[in-house]
């Protein structure tokens, strides 16, 4: 697979961690922090010393799905149980 690693620090259990990033993601991410120059938080929140918070990725998240048409009950956490599956699928070792 042609992808890139991303640390994230601090994450769940306030590990840190490292996900795969597609091609297509990795230059968003950099077109993203090249226009925006985050300086504390990759996605800062209403606060600039504050991340994002959940709720809001959530809130995003469902007005991305309903601008779209999705009637399916997804979630955020679904994107990533999906992104798992493709990967298994293409014969990607997990661990």
């Amino acid at each position: 697979m042609k992808g890139k690693l991303i640390r994230i620090r601090g994450g769940k259990g306030r590990k840190d961690r490292y996900a795969i990033l597609s091609e297509v993601a990795l230059n968003t991410f950099k077109e993203y922090v090249d226009r925006y120059k985050p300086e504390k938080w990759l996605f800062p929140g209403q606060r600039k010393d504050r991340h994002i918070s959940i709720r809001t990725v959530q809130a995003i998240f469902e007005r991305a799905r309903n601008k779209a048409g999705i009637k399916k009950d997804t979630t955020v956490h679904s994107l990533r149980h999906s992104f798992a599956i493709h990967l298994l699928e293409s014969g990607v070792d997990l661990r």
